[in-house]
This record gives C-alpha cells, sequence and structure tokens, in this order.
C-alpha cells in the first residue's frame, strides 16, 4: 500500500519504508540519527505481566536491529470497556520492567476502548549516521549468526489451543522475554569498548558487520529474503545448525501452524532451493513468524569466529547458520 502514496523526498531521512528495514533512520546532526519504530499486537500468553514483558521486548528489538540504542518510548493501548482494569496495570508492569532494563525511558502513550487488548510501544532510539546497519549491505563470504532460536509461533498457536507442554511455554517465554540488548551490544561494540553510544565512526568496530536485521513476523526465510534481494547476493543455510525451541517441531507435527506461517511461505518459498532429505517439518519452521526473535547477522568471515567466542562469553546462544554467496539464480539455498 506504501508504494501507491506520494513519495516524500527528505535528505535527511537515512533508512526509509523502501527496502522494508527494521525501522526508519532519520539525521538530526551531523553525529547524530533517531531510530524510530512501532510495534503492538494481541496476547499470546495468558499472563499479562508476561504479556507487556513480550510486547516491549519485541517493540525496542528494531531499534537494535540498526545498531541504535533505545532512548524513550510511547505505549500503545487497545483494551475492552468492561475488562479488569487490574489486568492492564499488570501488561504496563510487565512491559515497565523491561524499557527499566534497556535504559529506555517511557514517556507516555496512548489508549483507546478496543474489544481486543492489543499493546506495544513506539519506541525512539539514537545512532551514528555513519553506524547504521541496514538490512542491506551483506557481501559474498560473509558468515551469517543467528542469535535466538525459532518456533515462537507454532508454539504460541499451541498455547492459544492448550496443546503445549510447560517445558515449551517456559523456553518460548524465555526467549520472547530476553532482549537483543548484550548482542547488539557485542555486534556493535568499538575496539576497547562496547559501550555503542560512545564512538563515532564505524572504521573503529571490532567486527566487520555489513548488514543487520531481527527475525519477526515474517520468519526467518522472510527476513533473509529481504536482506538478499536489497543486498544483491545469494545465501546458502544449513538446516543442521538452526537453533530450534523445544517442542516447536513437534507443534509443527501437531498442526499448530499460525496463518501468518502459511501466507510466509506461500509469499517467500518461490525463492527457496531445498537439498534432498531435508524434512517437512523444518521446511516449515523455516517461515514461522517470530515475536522478539533474535538478530541475524552477516559478518565477515575473518570476524565470525571472534564474534561467536565473544557470545559465547557474554552467554548469548547464537549459532552460526550459513553464509553469503554470489548471486545466483536460487536466492536462498538450504542444505542439510
Amino acid at each position: 500500500m506504501l508504494g501507491k502514496l506520494a513519495r516524500q523526498h527528505d535528505p535527511n531521512v537515512l533508512v526509509g519504508f523502501d527496502h522494508a528495514d527494521d525501522a526508519g533512520v532519520y539525521q538530526i546532526a551531523p553525529d547524530q540519527a533517531l531510530v524510530q519504530t512501532v510495534d503492538f499486537f494481541t496476547p499470546i500468553v495468558d499472563d499479562p505481566y508476561t504479556f507487556g514483558q513480550i510486547a516491549a521486548t519485541n517493540s525496542l528489538s528494531d531499534v537494535y536491529a540498526m545498531g541504535g540504542k533505545p532512548l524513550t518510548s510511547l505505549a500503545l493501548v487497545c483494551f475492552p470497556d468492561k475488562a479488569d482494569l487490574e489486568i492492564l496495570e499488570r501488561i504496563l508492569a510487565g512491559g515497565l520492567s523491561k524499557m527499566i532494563e534497556a535504559g529506555c525511558t517511557v514517556i507516555g502513550g496512548h489508549s483507546i476502548r478496543d474489544e481486543e487488548t492489543k499493546f506495544g510501544y513506539s519506541v525512539t532510539g539514537l545512532i551514528h549516521p555513519n553506524r547504521v546497519l541496514a538490512n542491506q549491505g551483506a557481501k559474498p563470504g560473509d558468515a551469517l549468526i543467528l542469535t535466538k532460536a525459532l518456533g515462537t509461533g507454532v508454539i504460541s498457536t499451541a498455547i492459544k489451543k492448550s496443546k503445549a507442554e510447560p517445558a515449551w511455554i517456559e523456553a518460548a517465554v524465555q526467549s520472547m522475554t530476553t532482549l537483543n540488548k548484550k548482542a547488539a551490544e557485542i555486534v556493535t561494540a568499538q575496539e576497547g569498548n562496547v559501550d555503542p553510544g560512545r564512538a563515532a565512526e564505524r572504521s573503529s568496530a571490532a567486527f566487520q558487520v555489513h548488514a543487520m536485521t531481527d527475525i519477526t513476523g515474517f520468519g526467518l526465510i522472510g527476513h533473509v529474503r529481504e536482506m538478499v534481494l536489497t543486498s544483491e547476493v545469494s545465501v546458502s543455510i544449513a538446516a543442521s545448525k538452526l537453533p530450534i525451541l523445544p517442542g516447536a517441531l513437534d507443534c509443527v507435527r501437531a498442526g499448530h501452524i499460525p496463518g501468518g506461517l502459511k501466507a510466509n511461505r506461500e509469499f517467500a518459498e518461490c525463492m527457496v532451493g531445498y537439498e534432498s532429505g531435508i524434512g517437512e517439518e523444518t521446511k516449515t519452521i523455516l517461515y514461522d513468524p517470530q515475536t522478539a526473535g533474535g538478530l541475524l547477522i552477516s559478518v565477515a568471515s575473518q570476524d565470525a569466529s571472534r564474534m561467536m567466542e565473544a557470545f559465547e562469553s557474554a552467554q548469548v546462544p547464537a549459532v552460526r547458520i550459513g553464509a553469503v554467496t554470489s548471486r545466483s539464480e536460487k536466492k536462498i539455498s538450504i542444505s542439510r
């Protein structure tokens, strides 16, 4: 729909909606730019406090995915007129707990009456204009690193059907309430400095990161598709390396498939080639829409091992899942 609207031409827009990136970036000074994003959705777990935490973690993620530092946020609330306000209080408290953890100040918000509860945030962050990490820029030879396991979509669907086992729920909630802050600080670290807000130039970056995105509603393949198209490269992913949450494949086998997964697969599978012997469950999980998913990082191969060591030291469960290759007919190849 945005493609049908009149185009605005503003030289201060460093990242707009042209390449379906994670957040917008707007330059406000020679050494400062704003990172802006918004996200909200309906409850995916029963506990209000946990739902608030997940919504906040998800909203913050897009700022981290651009390499930015979250500063302020505005809450977005849709809540039924006759519902218990204590539930809303718990949702807001859960969200605030994650905003405090992120060092992001909640400065207001807006609420409306709605038959269905919805909650999230508009988040504004800061970044140096020379240090923006967009979903384009991946280079042949880069390693692809993913910082969280896949499967929150199918497990959330099982939760709604009361079919999810406690261990599955626990693992999914743990993933969805873990900020990408620690991972992003490693990705954007400067030599001898892990605070991305204190260094001015990317030339002193500890790692050569060429592109980054977070895995959310479009699933792994959907977000890889955006990186491939904007970077004019191809990608090879090893199915055996994919981190998958406990119970996720069980949910697929049981038919707990969210509508978003089906839509993602119908849209993006035309760009994917599979090596023989890859199971249908594994193919399906590639398109699972994630909530508060991990970062997908395209990093120079010579820096990949050091980055993985940094993730391991920080207890970030990152996995090297594949590599960027020169552009070929089949844009995304899935090997065993």
